[in-house]
């Protein structure tokens, strides 16, 4: 039996959740929370780089009174075990996420999805059609890209790129302010965003991450990433909903345009001005938008 570990007051207050475990098929510990009715239906929420489930804990205080919550951090992030030699790459957080999810005896799932979320959901999704309900699509892709910001293409290189994202914590730390464009997080909010990452060791997945991002056909994550591409017309039928901060540097208005091109039927949301962490700079509009789209869970 995996033990979930022991918090600090300071988080538990901004994060009053239980976690939990489960181990991965590589024999990692995964932590993952697990909120709300214990139903055979769930809410599962999808964290990208480089936040984690914190990032999602006023979409669970939202939710949790009418749905199951299940919320993992992925190998390598939040509270999660931080192995330095993991096969960090998409396909396997795709089967984590599938060994998780049929670990707890779900039947029937919807998906949250941001940043790197959207590729291991829509992952999941592509390959369980008939599990998946309405999916919520935020400022995320799931295809190839077109095209890498500069300073994210830095941070791929092995020099200076690791030494800077590990070393220097200059992917983490620099998000907490550039992915927000409305407001600015508390000092509570962005301790909680970095508290897991705070050494050399524990940022491996953060850079990790990066390198996943497949820009050529030799890359080991590239054919996964252009099957989930090809394989998101199994999904025009679900009910999706798109909400977009329109501030990201990242995955800017050209995403979102690629998205409303596969999905054209989906709920399209544009918060202007709203940055990539979007729940955070615009977490009332977030929040109302995601509750009115999943509720009600029976029935619809």
């Amino acid at each position: 039996m995996v033990t979930p570990p022991q918090l600090p007051r300071w988080l538990v207050r901004e994060y009053p959740f239980a976690p939990q475990s489960f181990t991965t098929p590589h024999g990692a510990r995964m932590n993952y929370l697990d909120e709300g009715p214990r139903h055979d239906e769930a809410v599962v929420m999808l964290h990208g780089n480089p936040t984690w489930s914190f990032y999602y804990r006023h979409a669970i205080r939202a939710l949790a009174g009418l749905h199951r919550c299940i919320v993992p951090d992925h190998i390598g992030m939040g509270l999660s075990d931080k192995p330095q030699d993991y096969p960090y790459t998409l396909e396997t957080r795709i089967k984590d996420i599938e060994a998780l999810i049929a670990s707890l005896g779900l039947k029937r799932v919807h998906l949250i999805v941001h940043d790197w979320g959207g590729a291991i959901g829509y992952g999941f999704a592509t390959r369980h059609p008939e599990m998946v309900g309405r999916i919520v699509t935020l400022n995320t892709a799931a295809f190839l890209p077109k095209h890498v910001p500069g300073r994210i293409a830095l941070c791929k290189t092995d020099f200076p790129g690791t030494l800077l994202v590990r070393g220097a914590n200059g992917f983490a730390w620099p998000a907490t302010w550039m992915s927000m464009h409305r407001k600015k997080l508390t000092r509570a909010e962005k301790r909680g965003l970095l508290f897991p990452y705070d050494s050399w060791a524990n940022r491996v997945a953060v850079d990790a991450f990066v390198k996943d991002i497949p820009t050529h056909p030799r890359h080991p994550s590239y054919h996964t990433l252009a099957t989930i591409e090809q394989n998101l017309s199994r999904l025009a039928a679900h009910e999706n909903c798109l909400i977009w901060g329109g501030a990201d540097f990242c995955f800017d208005d050209r995403i979102f345009s690629r998205w409303t091109g596969i999905f054209p039927k989906a709920a399209h949301h544009y918060l202007k001005g709203a940055g990539h962490y979007v729940i955070e700079d615009a977490r009332s509009e977030v929040l109302d938008l995601i509750q009115e789209f999943l509720a009600p869970v029976e029935g619809r």
